[in-house]
């Protein structure tokens, strides 16, 4: 998938404009790639335009309006754009009571590196998370990780054909799978390729 330009990003004043809809456009297409894997975690999958949402976003927010600025945020966003051979995602871990909320992220700790996607035929493929620094301590996981999950050529293609798919964890505080509907399955497969 190609990554974002400054060609691609609106002007502040233009993306002021054309905010509502393109938030709406955004929204909807979100829809499909939002996962819930139980009660508490959610994997959502990132692509060129959630994206470029989120970097209008922060430029608006920020009042950026410099090269510099506008790089940096170009820089921090892109690496979570898909490459082709795997689907990239945050990943949270959501307790809407605070106090619960830190119990948890103490009984869960490396709950994303016990979470998975699955092609129909193949091997579970588990997340590669947080490479860009670390999230969790001796006492607690983050409710935020950033994730990828690499697939092989013959994953991509069985995706591409149609093949279901699978997203699950496997902690031992906490199991859950899930299938896919089709808008989801549809959605990020055409991250692939």
């Amino acid at each position: 998938m190609e990554k974002l330009t400054r060609a691609d990003l609106l002007s502040l004043e233009q993306y002021s404009i054309e905010r509502k809809a393109f938030r709406e456009k955004v929204m909807a297409h979100k829809a499909a790639r939002k996962i819930h894997i139980g009660p508490n975690a959610t994997l959502y999958f990132e692509d060129r335009l959630t994206m470029q949402y989120q970097i209008q976003e922060m430029l608006r927010i920020e009042k950026i309006f410099d090269s510099a600025g506008i790089h940096e945020e170009l820089e921090s966003y892109n690496p979570l754009i898909p490459d082709g051979s795997n689907w990239k995602a945050t990943f949270m871990v959501e307790f809407s009571d605070v106090e619960e909320r830190k119990v948890q992220l103490g009984r869960l700790i490396g709950i994303e590196r016990h979470t998975w996607v699955q092609v129909a035929g193949f091997d579970k493929v588990y997340a590669i998370a947080n490479e860009d620094l670390e999230r969790e301590t001796e006492e607690k996981t983050s409710a935020v990780h950033f994730t990828r999950f690499e697939l092989t050529p013959i994953m991509v293609a069985s995706v591409q054909e149609g093949a279901a798919i699978q997203m699950g964890i496997e902690h031992p505080n906490y199991a859950y799978t899930v299938t896919l509907g089709e808008a989801s399955r549809a959605s990020l497969a055409a991250d692939l390729g």
